[in-house]
């Protein structure tokens, strides 16, 4: 990445600026800053504590007893000025090369004035000078450390002089005067390549962070906007990275990061748990969870990462939608079936038909006995159903591939209860839309929902009727964790006990005579051809529900 990385999905580019990061950077303190700030804590803490063996301290002084007053004097000035600096660098009152500058020419005049005042060299206070010049000309600019050196040089010797003629010979030094200031300057022409070269290397170890930091928020944006669900384990089952797409999957809007696996599936860490520890499974495995509350049936797909595939080492999880699956499956399914009905057509479609014929005419002729007759009707009957079945089996086989579209199901609804309720002739209130917001947007084949939602209410009139009363009611919501929505098609009747409901939707099941068995197997095979998926579930209290599930219509409103 040169300037910016660029991640696009769909409509929506998200840029991640290298400017914005350095813009961050800035507002923390760089190499010049910190410098000064820790230079000034050295400058309080020294004049603090030679205020401190001055007023401590016995006869004679350590520091300061040549002449007391003002060396007090400078050590108070010298700290108050310390103070000072604290507040404008905290306010960067003036740029750092500025502060550098005169704090360093505030050093030299008073840290002179307390050796002067302390005895002169041989009290040692002029060596704090090679600390606040040499740090000092970390920050400062061009050739002003080199000026500075020269200004401290000149103070020292200076001194020397000034101590000379002042009748203060015993502390006069030449040659350690000379020493101290040839450390100094040299000190000064020294440091500042060294602060160029530690400058230089801030400023790359800061674009590198920079980097990293773009690289990382789009490996998390890709990870975020990914359509494959992911989950990203450790050894110890615990949930290192999950994106927003797994969380609807497993139920839920958050996402489970440090946190363990069995808060966010526990049949999903529970067979993670056993293939762990079973090598005799598949190293890609496949299983089903059946999420009862958000009504969604998921695949995962186990793959270790690292080297060897360790299997106790760190995982990844694929989750998938299997409505997705079943979808493509559906397109192969059809294409075979159509090539089946073809030959059932011919083969069968037409004996059949033959034979009801014949029964219709045997029926009409004269001389038949009561038993006669009763044989012959048994024949249209159930040469009728047959041909149901072939019809049934014919519409499955020739369906064209869905055309889903957007629209709002409540004034779809609204005119569909309309029909059926003309169609059947049901009094008013036996078929009820409650609870079906106006806003509310599904994704699916208008006619293939209709053929569903047809053949579900049917179903439930019938059944409800055995009751004593007829009383359907249509549902309509969102899953909240999954952001989906559904349709549900309630009633009063007997309900489907625990050994059956596993079976209704296979083909040719039926629990009533007369019907075909193919009813809810062709709704279930149309709500996935759709990417929906059709459940039935429980009613308390009595009765059955069955909900329909759409897909997420912005997750795949252009993706067919």
């Amino acid at each position: 990445m040169d300037q910016a990385s660029t991640a696009t999905t769909g409509k929506q580019t998200i840029r991640i600026s290298r400017e914005a990061l350095l813009q961050k950077a800035v507002e923390e303190p760089d190499l010049s800053w910190r410098v000064l700030i820790t230079l000034n804590v050295f400058r309080l803490l020294v004049a603090a504590l030679l205020l401190g063996l001055f007023f401590m301290g016995g006869e004679p002084r350590i520091f300061g007893d040549r002449y007391p007053i003002p060396f007090a004097t400078s050590a108070t000035i010298y700290l108050l000025f310390a103070i000072i600096f604290a507040t404008s660098l905290r306010q960067r009152w003036a740029r750092a090369g500025v502060q550098a500058a005169i704090q360093l020419l505030i050093d030299i005049v008073l840290v002179v004035a307390l050796m002067h005042t302390s005895g002169g060299i041989s009290s040692g206070l002029g060596g704090l000078l090679i600390v606040f010049v040499g740090a000092g000309s970390l920050v400062l600019p061009g050739q002003i450390p080199a000026i500075v050196g020269a200004t401290a040089t000149f103070a020292i010797l200076g001194e020397q002089v000034f101590a000379q003629f002042t009748g203060a010979a015993t502390s006069v030094n030449y040659p350690a005067a000379g020493v101290l200031s040839a450390i100094i300057f040299s000190i000064s022409l020294a440091v500042r390549p060294l602060a160029r070269r530690i400058q230089e290397s801030e400023a790359l170890a800061r674009q590198r962070g920079v980097d990293l930091q773009n690289l990382s928020e789009l490996n998390e944006y890709i990870v975020q906007h990914l359509r494959e669900s992911i989950v990203v384990v450790d050894a110890n089952n615990q949930i290192r990275l999950n994106n927003a797409s797994a969380a609807r999957l497993l139920g839920t809007t958050e996402l489970f990061r440090s946190r363990p696996l069995r808060e966010a599936s526990e049949p999903l860490a529970d067979y993670v748990g056993r293939w762990r520890k079973d090598h005799a499974l598949s190293s890609h495995p496949e299983f089903t969870l059946v999420n009862e509350d958000t009504s969604a049936r998921i695949t995962a797909h186990l793959a270790p990462l690292g080297k060897g595939g360790d299997r106790y080492g760190p995982l990844l999880i694929f989750l998938e939608d299997t409505s997705i699956f079943n979808a493509r499956v559906q397109q192969s399914k059809l294409a075979s079936l159509g090539r089946l009905s073809a030959s059932i057509a011919h083969e069968i479609r037409n004996p059949v038909g033959a034979m009801s014929h014949a029964a219709q005419l045997l029926g009409e002729a004269d001389g038949l006995t009561d038993d006669d007759r009763r044989l012959t009707d048994i024949i249209r009957t159930h040469s009728g159903r047959v041909s149901h079945i072939i019809d049934n089996v014919l519409q499955l086989s020739r369906r064209e591939s869905s055309a889903p579209e957007r629209f709002h199901i409540r004034p779809w609804l609204e005119d569909f209860a309309q029909e059926f309720t003309r169609t059947l002739e049901l009094q008013e209130g036996e078929l009820a839309i409650e609870d079906v917001p106006g806003n509310l947007e599904v994704r699916m084949d208008k006619s293939h929902l209709r053929q569903v939602l047809w053949n579900l209410c049917d179903n439930a009139v019938k059944y409800a009727s055995e009751t004593g009363g007829i009383l359907v009611e249509l549902h309509a919501g969102v899953v909240e964790a999954q952001g989906r929505p559904y349709l549900e098609v309630r009633d009063h009747g007997l309900g489907v006990d625990a050994t059956t409901a596993e079976q209704i939707f296979e083909p040719f099941f039926t629990a009533r005579s007369g019907g075909t068995g193919l009813g809810l197997y062709i709704s279930r095979e149309l709500c996935e051809l759709n990417r929906a998926t059709l459940l039935y579930l429980d009613r308390p209290g009595g009765g059955s529900i069955f909900r329909i599930v759409f897909s997420d219509p912005d997750r795949w409103g252009k993706q067919d």
